[in-house]
């Protein structure tokens, strides 16, 4: 029987210390949609278009969607649409050597606090991930994926680390939700795995190459495409 593991995901965002105001939930919203795809690369949406599928006035959608332009995450038309950056080679080998530099590092920072209780909490995650690459549940995946990292790198207490990697996150994620789309699950591999070994044996080098590596798989399938 298929289970929708999305629901499993539903709410993963990391949390941060924005006052819950409409203003941060419009754009935790908006920064969700850039994560998982509720954004694809190559259609423009209208700023209205986006209020009315939040059920908000245009007002606070303009404000989080300015800070989703000064993050890089998004680009504005002049007639009120915004729209992915493209991904140009440049863009893409850029984001790749700063996950590179930056998540490995967040990762070694996080082991010092990953306890047996923490890596338990990591392992429960990687199993539902499992389940939704079973089940060919890109959302749910991608939902996963994330978790799993970002849940990690909280151990870290880094905020303004975490800040960089989340940003960069939302640079690729859509082009991400366009290649699993197109590819489905069954070929998706990572080194989650190979993560909580390295934790659960406090070896700092078996977690750089395995963050490390699981960066460059990922980022692979997007290179892929660019040079298609």
């Amino acid at each position: 029987m298929k289970h929708d593991q999305s629901s499993t995901f539903s709410s993963v965002l990391r949390e941060d210390s924005a006052p819950n105001t409409t203003h941060e939930r419009i754009y935790r919203a908006l920064k969700e949609k850039l994560l998982f795809g509720g954004f694809l690369p190559g259609k423009a949406v209208t700023l209205r278009g986006l209020a009315d599928d939040l059920g908000v006035s245009p007002m606070p959608v303009r404000e989080a969607v300015r800070r989703l332009i000064a993050e890089g995450a998004l680009e504005l038309h002049g007639n009120r649409r915004v729209s992915i950056p493209e991904m140009s080679e440049k863009n893409y080998r850029e984001i790749m050597l700063a996950r590179s530099l930056l998540e490995p590092e967040l990762a070694i920072m996080a082991m010092q606090n990953a306890d047996e209780a923490r890596i338990s909490e990591l392992i429960a995650i990687d199993e539902e991930i499992d389940v939704c690459l079973e089940n060919g549940d890109v959302e749910g995946y991608m939902r996963g994926n994330y978790h799993f990292h970002f849940h990690l790198y909280s151990f870290a207490s880094s905020h303004v680390m975490a800040n960089l990697v989340e940003s960069l996150w939302m640079q690729f994620g859509p082009f991400m939700r366009l290649v699993y789309g197109r590819h489905g699950t069954a070929n998706l591999v990572d080194q989650h795995k190979q993560a909580i070994e390295a934790l659960q044996n406090k070896d700092s080098l078996a977690l750089r190459t395995a963050i490390t590596e699981d960066v460059r798989q990922g980022m692979v399938f997007i290179g892929d495409q660019i040079q298609s």
